[in-house]
C-alpha cells in the first residue's frame, strides 16, 4: 500500500520498495492477459523443488521466467539452454529482487507446438463437419484385383509395401502413383493424383503411404485439401502415414488407418497360403457332405427298392403262394390226423364189432345157413325143405348145400 507522508510543501505519496514492487506487479497482471512468446531458453536451472526457472531471449532482449510445480511436471520433453520453446505466461514481477519476469503455464517446443495446435484446430473443424464420420467410411474390398499405392516411388514406404503383398497375395496387381510426400509441392500433388485415380475408376482401393518423421515431415497429410480429397474419391482410401504413434488429418478422413506401411499391406491383402487352407478344408467339408449325403440316399433308395419289390405281383404271387402252400400243409397235417384219428376210432369199433358179430362165432366152427336164392338166413328147420338148395357160411368162405329127404 503506498504510504502518504505530511509535507509542508506538498501532500504526495511515497512508496516503500515493497508497496511499489506489489503496485507494478498487480498492474501488470491485471493489464496483461495470457500471451504467448517464443524464446530460446538460457540459464535453465531445475532445484530440488520441482520449479523450473530459465530466461527467454532473443537477438535483442530477455525476460526471466518461472515455471511451478506441478505444471512443470507435465512436460511432454526435457527443455534445457539452447532449446527454442513456445510458452503461455502471464506477466508478472517478482518483488524480492524488482524484477520483470513471466510465470509460465505451459511450455512446447517450438515448432512442432505450432504446427500441433493447427493440427487440432484442424481436426476439430472437420470433425464438426461430420468428415470423419464412421456412417461415411466405405468398406475395403477383401480381395483387391488392382491397388493404386500413392507415394513417392523411392521411399522406403512402397518397398515394405511390395515386399508384403508379394510374400501374402502376388496375384494382386500393384501400382505405384508417384507423388512428392513432404514440402509444399505435396498436398497439391497429393489431391491431384486422388482426384486422377478417382475419375479413372482403375482401382479397387487406394493406399496413401509414406514412411516415418517429425511432424513437420508428416504435415502434408495434415492438410484439409488432402482431407477432403480422400473423402470425394470414389475408390476406398487406405492411410499408413508413418509410425504407429503418428495420427495425421489424412488418418482421420481415410476409409481405413494402417498404423504402417507394412501393416496396411497386411490388411489390404488377403494371406494365399491361409486361404489355401481354407480351400482344402471347405473341399474335405463339401466332400464329407457329399458322402454322407450319398450314403443317406443310397440307404433311402434300398428302403425304397425293398418297399417296391415288396408290393410287386411277383412278390404278391410268391408270397399267396407261400400262404397256399403253408396252407396246403396244415389242411394235410390236419386231414392225416382227422384220419389216423377216425381209423383208430373205425379199428376200436370194428374190434368191437367183431366181438359181437356172427362172423366172429364162425371163427370157432360155427357155419351160417342162407337160402340160396334168396339169401335169407335160414333160422329154422321149417325152412330147409327136402331137396331145398342152400349155401353154408364158415370162417373162411361158403359151401353150397342141398336138404336131403328123409
Amino acid at each position: 500500500m503506498p504510504e502518504s507522508l505530511d509535507n509542508p510543501i506538498a501532500a504526495r505519496e511515497v512508496y516503500s520498495p515493497s508497496a511499489l514492487t506489489r503496485f507494478v506487479r498487480d498492474l501488470l497482471e491485471d493489464v496483461l492477459p495470457l500471451i504467448w512468446i517464443e524464446g530460446e531458453i538460457s540459464n535453465f536451472s531445475r532445484p530440488a523443488s520441482g520449479h523450473l526457472y530459465f530466461t527467454l531471449k532473443d537477438s535483442g532482449a530477455q525476460v526471466r521466467c518461472a515455471m511451478f510445480k506441478p505444471r512443470s511436471t507435465w512436460l511432454r520433453f526435457k527443455p534445457g539452454d539452447g532449446m527454442r520453446v513456445l510458452a503461455r505466461a502471464r506477466v508478472s514481477l517478482y518483488e524480492a529482487r524488482g524484477e520483470f519476469q513471466l510465470i509460465v503455464d505451459s511450455l512446447e517446443e517450438a515448432g512442432e507446438g505450432a504446427l500441433q495446435r493447427a493440427f487440432e484446430q484442424l481436426k476439430t473443424k472437420l470433425a464438426a463437419e461430420g468428415l470423419f464420420d464412421a456412417d461415411r467410411k466405405r468398406a475395403i474390398p477383401k480381395i483387391p484385383r488392382r491397388i493404386g499405392v500413392i507415394t513417392s516411388p523411392s521411399g522406403a514406404a512402397i518397398h515394405d509395401v511390395l515386399s508384403v503383398i508379394a510374400r501374402r497375395f502376388p496375384l494382386a496387381e500393384i501400382e505405384i502413383l508417384p507423388v512428392p510426400v513432404q514440402g509444399k509441392e505435396a498436398p497439391p500433388a497429393i489431391v491431384a493424383m486422388l482426384g486422377a485415380a478417382s475419375a479413372a475408376r482403375r482401382h479397387d482401393v487406394l493406399l496413401l503411404t509414406r514412411g516415418g518423421g517429425s511432424l513437420e515431415d508428416l504435415w502434408a497429410f495434415n492438410d484439409e485439401t488432402v482431407a477432403r480429397a480422400i473423402r470425394a474419391s470414389a475408390i476406398p482410401v487406405v492411410s499408413a502415414i508413418g509410425h504407429e504413434i503418428d495420427f495425421t488429418i489424412a488418418d482421420f478422413a481415410a476409409d481405413l488407418r494402417a498404423p504402417t506401411p507394412s501393416a496396411a499391406a497386411e490388411l489390404l491383402v488377403p494371406d494365399a497360403a491361409e486361404i489355401a487352407r481354407g480351400f482344402v478344408r471347405q473341399r474335405q467339408r463339401i466332400e464329407q457332405l457329399l458322402r454322407r449325403g450319398l450314403e443317406s440316399r443310397t440307404q433311402r433308395l434300398d428302403h425304397l427298392l425293398a418297399r417296391i419289390n415288396a408290393q410287386s405281383p411277383q412278390a404278391r404271387l410268391a408270397r399267396a403262394d407261400e400262404r397256399l402252400h403253408m396252407l396246403h400243409r396244415r389242411l394235410a397235417d390236419r386231414a392225416r390226423g382227422g384220419i389216423e384219428r377216425r381209423a383208430s376210432r373205425l379199428g376200436e369199433l370194428a374190434r368191437t364189432l367183431h366181438a359181437v358179430s356172427p362172423l366172429a362165432t364162425l371163427d370157432r366152427g360155427y357155419a351160417i345157413l342162407f337160402e340160396r336164392g334168396s339169401g335169407r338166413v335160414v333160422r329154422s328147420v321149417t325152412q330147409a325143405t327136402p331137396g331145398a338148395p342152400l349155401r353154408a357160411r364158415v370162417a373162411d368162405g361158403e359151401i353150397d348145400l342141398r336138404v336131403e329127404p328123409d
